[in-house]
């Protein structure tokens, strides 16, 4: 498969994570997709899919390991992975927008090993490649709700947790030539969204392939790192790039 860039996104059967795929793709890029039901997922032919349970360590670093031995290389890492919102109605209630003590325990623990956790294992396993070559692109999807209240205390505090890790990990990887950034999409007009579309204001919406062009831009520019302050024993620190969409 001839390509000028590798890209991975995680949880990419659907919604922006499958946006983001497809806009990869129609950018030329060599995609390859994981989640649990990506099997059965409506993406383009040229996508590769990896069937992958990101709460499985193992399954991770077999796709990893695929990618590897097909290519050689990878380019970027989109953590688009995310728990907690299953089963958004328990016992008849809607329970997403109540106070964090009636929340479900099991939300959290979903968001912050599915989400975050995830993220941190699929980067790890990305900067190895990444560092040799002193080139790559770690895209994490995060929200508003890590700067604001946005109805969910336990999804702030997972999205103020990917955000905190993006830029530690950005700090530590700017030496070596690696960007990390975290990416805030606005309102998306995914499958969810367009089925809630005649109530949704969707004046200011945009596509999910429309992320996906967006990532695109970025890894291409060549001015998404730059050598803007000296760190500790003077190595060059990167700029913290931040991508905001609202």
């Amino acid at each position: 498969m001839a390509s000028d860039q590798v890209a991975l996104v995680t949880g990419g059967s659907r919604g922006v994570g499958r946006g983001i795929a497809v806009g990869l793709g129609d950018q030329g890029m060599a995609v390859y997709v994981t989640g649990r039901s990506v099997a059965s997922a409506d993406l383009p032919e040229s996508v590769v899919r990896i069937p992958c349970d990101h709460t499985d360590d193992a399954q991770v670093a077999a796709a990893f390991e695929r990618i590897k031995e097909e290519h050689g290389r990878l380019d970027i890492l989109v953590n688009n992975a995310w728990g907690g919102y299953e089963n958004m109605v328990e016992d008849g209630r809607f329970t997403w927008s109540q106070p964090f003590w009636l929340q479900p325990r099991w939300r959290w623990d979903a968001m912050m090993t599915v989400g975050v956790r995830g993220a941190l294992v699929a980067a790890q396993l990305a900067a190895q490649g990444m560092v040799a070559a002193h080139s790559g692109l770690i895209v994490n999807i995060s929200f508003w709700a890590a700067q604001k209240h946005l109805g969910n205390a336990l999804y702030g505090c997972a999205k103020a947790a990917t955000d905190k890790l993006t830029s530690d990990m950005a700090y530590e990887l700017a030496p070596h030539g690696v960007t990390v950034v975290s990416l805030y999409p606005g309102l998306v007009r995914t499958e969810a969204v367009m089925a809630a579309a005649d109530f949704l204001d969707l004046t200011n919406s945009e596509s999910p392939e429309f992320i996906g062009r967006a990532i695109c831009a970025l890894a291409r520019d060549p001015q998404k790192i730059k050598e803007e302050r000296t760190g500790p024993r003077g190595c060059a620190i990167g700029t913290r790039v931040w991508v905001y969409r609202y």
